[in-house]
């Protein structure tokens, strides 16, 4: 294995870890409202993410709304990236971690139908497949549970948009964390402001708590910089499999460490979901060997 390889392994594996353990930094955090710890978020990871980029003497972020096809990207991106991020801190602040690990299970078949909506991709019989067993546990779980399961497809669908619209943005990852959190910086001051009643809880909060709020914005840039570093010299195959690190992490989680109820009936939905995703894996190995076969 090549040493760029090797090391794009090393960053993305550690990227992934980094988000499956993310629930641990939030649960510290519950004395905070999610509102709150979402607006804290936005607003640190702009000062953090800013400070990065004009101390490499990079401005151009800063400009973005000059350009209206930039304009047209990064709102919504920026607006699908708040919701992602609000809707899992809420679900992990309020017992609901594995149902967020769901989410992040189906996202990848979440991908297959956005290219099949709005890039007119072929699907081969085994990324078809993946996807029936997708809804089927989805549809089992709706059946089993009584209820439908919004929040995981909530967290799939706004980041399914959020990659769609990142996809067609020509900045790096840093420059388009940037112009999505200036961009979102309005909704953050909106958040702050509510609920009005929790803003005298905000000044009781103790300095160490004060430490961890700041700290969102290093915790939320910091793995991306590691999956920018590291997706690169790594085929999609690669990243198909490692990108699973991350939901498993928070299940495990939500069952052992949260002590979220795990009812027998979703075990079988569940089942259908983990073969969804070992057929999509096993389609994103099958293609790269067939490309590796077509250069050879």
């Amino acid at each position: 294995m090549e040493k760029s390889v090797k090391r794009g392994v090393c960053w993305t594996v550690l990227a992934y870890v980094l988000w499956g353990v993310l629930p641990l930094y939030w649960k510290l955090l519950e004395a905070v409202t999610p509102v709150h710890i979402l607006s804290f978020r936005i607003i640190f990871s702009l000062v953090f993410t800013g400070t990065i980029l004009l101390l490499r003497k990079n401005t151009a972020w800063l400009f973005f709304f000059t350009s209206g096809k930039n304009l047209a990207l990064i709102f919504p991106a920026a607006l699908a990236i708040t919701a992602n991020w609000g809707l899992f801190i809420w679900a992990v602040n309020t017992g609901r971690a594995i149902e967020a690990s769901l989410g992040y299970f189906i996202n990848p078949l979440m991908s297959i139908v956005m290219g099949l909506v709005f890039f007119r991709e072929r699907l081969p019989p085994l990324q078809w497949t993946a996807f029936g067993f997708a809804a089927a546990g989805v549809s089992l779980m709706t059946v089993l549970s009584g209820t439908f399961p919004w929040i995981s497809l909530a967290l799939a669908l706004t980041f399914g948009f959020y990659s769609l619209l990142k996809k067609r943005t020509p900045s790096s990852s840093l420059e388009g964390l940037g112009e999505e959190t200036l961009a979102a910086l309005p909704v953050a001051a909106i958040l702050f402001l509510c609920p009005p009643r929790a803003m005298g809880d905000l000044a009781g909060l103790s300095p160490e708590m004060w430490a961890l709020i700041v700290c969102a914005g290093p915790v939320t840039v910091f793995p991306l910089f590691c999956f920018a570093h590291g997706v690169k010299p790594l085929p999609l195959s690669a990243v198909g499999f490692i990108q699973f690190i991350n939901p498993t992490l928070v299940f495990i989680l939500g069952v052992f460490v949260f002590g979220e109820r795990f009812p027998a009936r979703n075990i079988a939905a569940f089942a259908f979901i983990w073969v969804s995703v070992i057929l999509y894996s096993v389609s994103l190995l099958k293609s790269r060997r067939q490309i590796v076969n077509v250069r050879a």
